[in-house]
């Protein structure tokens, strides 16, 4: 199994922190330009290698000539081979695209996390705690925090997993929070390419989670594992950033 990261995106509600870098290199904890700083794609990796990964694929996109510059020094930091996997439409196309760019590493078995969400290695662990039983794709979910309109809510039922995975919900209805963070296992590769292949060309600008949704509607069982009680925060805006250092310092 290896760690998997969507960086690609261009983070327009960040701007400017990201008027040179993508989203996911945004500093969380120190100044930018200090040595010493983290950002997402630092704690995303740490997650990585505390739990044993020792290689991840990275999509990039949006300014990607600053992952690859600080690719060897990363690879260094956390003991991790990365591979640069490059999305030619992160500007004009949303992350379904930006996940199936990544369709060839997939068949290895994958720990997904977007490159904007900023979480515990706990999350990463009880992902790994529920592998087995034939469970192919599991999702964090969050079922403790209130939810609103911009969460990508999710319902799922006892026994049959996700049944429906989109922001587009009375938040009344959702069992929980997509946090951004899958384990996907190897056997589960085709499939899944197969479905967001089929979602972005029916529209460019859906998420990779309405390609889970394309899944579940062609009977395919994805399941769930609750996070419990833990502070994350999805970086969208400065707001988020905000947010995200203030949970990025308790771990």
């Amino acid at each position: 199994m290896i760690g998997l990261v969507l960086a690609a995106g261009a983070g327009r509600r960040l701007r400017p922190h990201t008027d040179t870098l993508p989203k996911a290199l945004v500093p969380v904890v120190g100044p930018e330009g200090a040595a010493d700083s983290l950002t997402v794609l630092d704690l995303t990796l740490s997650n990585f290698a505390e739990i044993g990964l020792t290689e991840v694929a990275v999509v990039v996109g949006y300014r990607k000539e600053a992952v690859y510059a600080r690719k060897a020094a990363l690879e260094e930091k956390y003991g991790l081979t990365l591979t640069l996997i490059d999305n030619d439409k992160a500007e004009e196309w949303n992350n379904a695209y930006s996940l199936w760019c990544a369709r060839d590493v997939l068949s290895h078995g994958v720990i997904l996390a977007n490159g904007d969400t900023v979480h515990p290695v706990s999350v990463e662990k009880t992902l790994l705690a529920a592998r087995g039983g034939g469970k192919r794709i599991v999702l964090a979910l969050d079922t403790v925090k209130h939810l609103a309109d911009e969460e990508m809510k999710v319902v799922a039922e006892p026994g049959r997993g996700v049944r429906r995975i989109t922001k587009l919900m009375d938040p009344a209805e959702a069992t929980g929070e997509y946090i951004g963070v899958t384990l996907i296992e190897g056997e589960a590769a085709a499939e899944l390419a197969d479905a967001l292949k089929t979602t972005f060309e029916r529209d460019p600008d859906l998420y990779y989670e309405d390609g889970y949704q394309e899944l579940v509607n062609r009977g395919f069982t994805i399941d769930v594992a609750p996070i419990g009680d833990v502070a994350w925060v999805e970086i969208d805006n400065n707001d988020d950033l905000a947010k995200g250092r203030v949970i990025a310092c308790q771990y």
